[in-house]
């Protein structure tokens, strides 16, 4: 392993990092990261080529208020609805965030340069509610290296073939489990297949499939604890870093076959996996563990600021960590079950509680702006 200076190690872990063809992108967005010139601060000098929302990073950002009382000041004199304001101010803040990021597009051919803002998580479970937002929120940011997050519940996977067949990038959120992320890979195939009947140009669609990763860690070590057997607690740690791995192996098979063969002739790219959800839940673990882990080419990695200075400081990138790690995750994967521990259950539950997490932050956010829009307008009066 190369030994990293003081001198070179905020370049040098996010540099070898990128080298081994991952992109770095940011889970984290504000309007104060934007106005300050913190995010092109980031591009310039730790690596970041793209940038991640969620609801909760919004209702994080919005619900502080810093940055937005000139805007929810006018939305308030408008008597705009509270979703028409959360909207105006969440588009905002990713076309600004796109704009930062337009020469990274530009010079990657799409590729990277991407900013996420995602459908309203109240529609998880609504097909065709899913369909008009994602079309709104792509008319309503207007820049080409937006991606509309589309979460990857049953309703969301047709949703997600008609939007990537009317030609609009797509991040795919909420993945956990393997056979889901399967059907994920097959909406992209299908979307990008009917974009191509009607004439699209594929090469300038993109997709990410986020597939996340300590939750997964979270739930299956707590069960380990529970049983609290030598067996058991050899496994902590163990189960997040084989699931993504064996996601990488879907990838690398669903990318290979014939069926692809016909798209990638036609100058389609493939849906990258992305890892999501990689800052580090246990204290126990290295802080860049989920970094260090799951490095693998045509990857993204989108780090919460803390894991970027962990990875920029101490992270060990060694190459590729994943695509010989298959027999090992299988063999890991197994071992949990042999326990008692059911997969199935336990992706199921992260599902529904990911899908729960953003409806609930959602709602914060509303909460929030609505006061402060009912304080802006007595104000204004």
């Amino acid at each position: 392993m190369m030994k990293v200076t003081e001198a070179t190690a905020t370049a040098g872990a996010l540099e070898r990092l990128s080298d081994q063809g991952v992109s770095i992108w940011l889970d984290d967005l504000s309007r104060e990261r934007i106005s300050s010139g913190n995010l092109a601060e980031l591009v310039a000098t730790k690596h970041v080529v793209g940038v991640t929302t969620n609801p909760s990073i919004f209702q994080a950002a919005i619900g502080s208020g810093e940055g937005y009382e000139e805007q929810l000041a006018d939305l308030a004199v408008r008597g705009v609805t509270v979703d028409e304001a959360v909207r105006m101010m969440t588009t905002a803040d990713v076309r600004a965030a796109a704009d930062v990021l337009r020469p990274v597009y530009d010079a990657t051919g799409g590729r990277d340069g991407r900013v996420s803002i995602e459908v309203d998580p109240r529609l998880a479970h609504d097909t065709r509610a899913t369909v008009a937002e994602a079309r709104q929120l792509a008319w309503l940011v207007d820049r080409p290296n937006v991606m509309i997050k589309i979460p990857a519940t049953r309703a969301g996977l047709p949703a997600i073939t008609e939007v990537i067949g009317l030609g609009i990038s797509v991040n795919v959120t909420l993945i956990f489990s393997l056979d889901r992320y399967r059907e994920v890979v097959d909406a992209y195939l299908a979307g990008l297949e009917k974009a191509a009947a009607k004439g699209l140009d594929l090469s300038v669609i993109h997709s990410v499939a986020s597939f996340f990763v300590s939750r997964v860690d979270s739930e299956i070590d707590k069960r380990l604890t529970v049983l609290g057997t030598a067996e058991a607690l050899a496994l902590k740690g163990r189960a997040a870093l084989a699931n993504a791995r064996l996601a990488y192996e879907v990838y690398e098979a669903a990318f290979a076959g014939g069926r692809w063969t016909a798209l990638a002739g036609a100058q389609a790219n493939r849906q990258r996996p992305l890892w999501a959800s990689t800052g580090v839940k246990d204290p126990a673990y290295k802080d860049t563990l989920y970094v260090d882990e799951l490095v693998a080419p045509g990857t993204v990695n989108t780090m919460p600021e803390a894991t970027l200075n962990a990875t920029a400081d101490h992270g060990g990138i060694t190459g590729d960590t994943v695509t010989g790690g298959y027999a090992q995750a299988h063999a890991d994967l197994a071992a949990v079950e042999s326990l008692g521990i059911s997969y199935d259950e336990v992706v199921r539950q992260l599902e529904d509680e990911g899908v729960a997490k953003f409806e609930a932050a959602w709602q914060e956010l509303l909460d929030a702006v609505t006061k402060s829009l009912d304080s802006k307008g007595v104000d204004g009066e």
